[in-house]
């Protein structure tokens, strides 16, 4: 066959319905999209609507992308119609019908993959059954997961050697084994479903033998950043990865960077005209996610603290829910200082947004020289990737974990100094008063001491790295053509019945 007449390479793009997972994926397609693969992301109806207008402008390009939808059973399982992510969730049993809700759509998929028998599906970590259904196919399977090579290495250091057995109390340090670094971690860091066998234990067991037996992995990270447990991953682990990050970087317009997933809650002109008037790296910039762990108390404690430091910031405050709650316990006016915001705002020490905040806009703005957020893995590659020092304050899932990357590996963060891993359906205690809020936000946001400085340079230099693995040539956009030319490859195989 004449190599001009060879077709398209098409990948199906299957993103777990939760914001953290859309939004990176949704990238990813476009980023696989440009390099002149045929990109297919396969959703629900109402993630669609979020994620149009960014798709629209790529194939005005000229780039072969799209959509197809799976039928989310939301009333199948006592969801209001058009609950498909976590955003209109209010309670505990919501989030976890809106799991089991995503599981079904299994079905749907296979069917769907049986029809267009694409030549790779990327699948979320979160949905192992793919693996059964890829196979039956014979359609190679690629997981993407959330999170970079880091938080992988130390999930299998604790499943190999299991150090976390051998302390006596919750707060004694234990190093974990092999790794190139020395990692410490405490028990009261660990999931729940790591000290001991639960439900979620056995989902996330399912999830790593059907990666193993994957064809490889993708991750949102570039090889510079993670080099040694990139090598560890392949070398030690032996599995297959690439890194093809940071995919937030495909945005290049202030239009993509706005409209990346959920509407945000504040004009980026009047958020850019307040960052504008403000000296280079004299801003603080916080923000806990998209599913913030954190109770009105605590945010009371913040919001002291914050005034006392006296560094001007921007906060983004979204919904405040009890997932530990089965009834309706939305928080949607959060309780702060009396006073607080007309004080801050008429001496215009900070900004507050109420919602979605244009993230990546606000990071890459020179007058932003910090960030305090939750460590997970789309909030420390965007930090990186805009060259900000970082102040961490871990809650869940991997996050503390990734919190050892910042602090112990790249070294340009300094943390608030939370222990305490919290599960989804119960509320961290406030254990972070004041005064430390306010001396950790002095200390990162003070430019005299000789730690800072070094961190500030090292966090420019890896947003330089970032740079260089993004573009033609780099690390990340190599990797792209390397994963594109050995599916191609395979295909080839499977034509010619190898």
């Amino acid at each position: 066959m004449d190599s001009q007449a060879e077709p398209k390479l098409e990948i199906f793009f299957f993103p777990y319905i939760l914001g953290g997972h859309l939004i990176p994926m949704i990238d990813l397609a476009r980023l696989f999209a440009s390099h002149g693969v045929k990109a297919t992301i396969v959703t629900t109806p109402h993630n669609v609507i979020l994620f149009q207008n960014p798709i629209l402008r790529d194939q005005q390009l000229g780039y072969d992308i799209g959509f197809l939808t799976l039928n989310f059973p939301a009333e199948e399982f006592g969801l209001p119609n058009g609950c498909e992510n976590e955003l209109t969730t209010t309670n505990g049993d919501m989030f976890t019908k809106l799991f089991m809700a995503a599981m079904k759509l299994q079905d749907p998929l296979g069917r769907l993959l049986s029809q267009t028998r694409p030549d790779c599906l990327i699948s979320d970590r979160l949905y192992p059954w793919t693996a059964d259904i890829t196979d039956g196919l014979g359609i190679p399977r690629v997981v993407f997961d959330g999170s970079g090579s880091f938080s992988h290495c130390v999930e299998e250091s604790l499943r190999r050697y299991a150090p976390h057995e051998k302390v006596v109390s919750e707060t004694e340090a234990f190093l974990v084994p092999g790794l190139p670094n020395q990692i410490e971690l405490k028990r009261s860091m660990l999931p729940d479903y790591v000290k001991a066998e639960n439900v979620f234990t056995h989902f996330l067991n399912e999830a790593l033998e059907c990666e193993i037996k994957s064809y490889g992995i993708v991750v949102n990270s570039f090889y510079e950043l993670e080099q040694a447990y990139a090598d560890y991953f392949q070398k030690d682990m032996k599995r297959k990865i690439w890194h093809i990050g940071p995919v937030s970087m495909y945005n290049r317009t202030n239009i993509d960077k706005v409209e990346r997933g959920i509407k945000t809650s504040i004009d980026e002109h009047s958020c850019l005209s307040w960052l504008d008037s403000r000296e280079p790296n004299s801003v603080l910039y916080i923000s806990f996610g998209s599913m913030p762990r954190i109770t009105s108390a605590q945010l009371l404690e913040i919001a002291h603290g914050l005034e006392a430091s006296n560094h001007p910031f921007i906060w983004v405050i979204g919904r405040i829910l009890d997932y530990s709650s089965k009834e309706k316990q939305q928080v949607e006016s959060v309780v702060l200082p009396v006073g607080f915001e007309e004080r801050i705002t008429k001496s215009k020490r900070g900004l507050m947004i109420r919602g979605w905040a244009p993230q990546l806009l606000i990071l890459e703005h020179p007058a932003v020289g910090a960030y305090m957020n939750h460590c997970g893995w789309n909030s420390i590659i965007e930090g990186v990737t805009a060259g900000v020092p970082m102040i961490t304050w871990p809650f869940s899932s991997e996050q503390f974990y990734n919190e050892r990357f910042i602090l112990n590996v790249i070294r340009v963060g300094i943390s608030m100094g939370n222990e305490d891993w919290v599960p989804l359906n119960e509320l961290p205690r406030v254990n972070i008063k004041r005064d430390k809020v306010a001396h950790v936000v002095n200390r990162l946001m003070g430019c005299g001491e000789d730690e800072v400085v070094d961190m500030r340079k090292r966090a420019e230099e890896f947003r330089d790295k970032a740079m260089k693995a993004f573009e033609k040539g780099g690390s990340s956009h190599s990797n792209v053509h390397a994963f594109i030319a050995e599916l191609k490859s395979c295909r080839k195989i499977s034509q010619n019945g190898h």
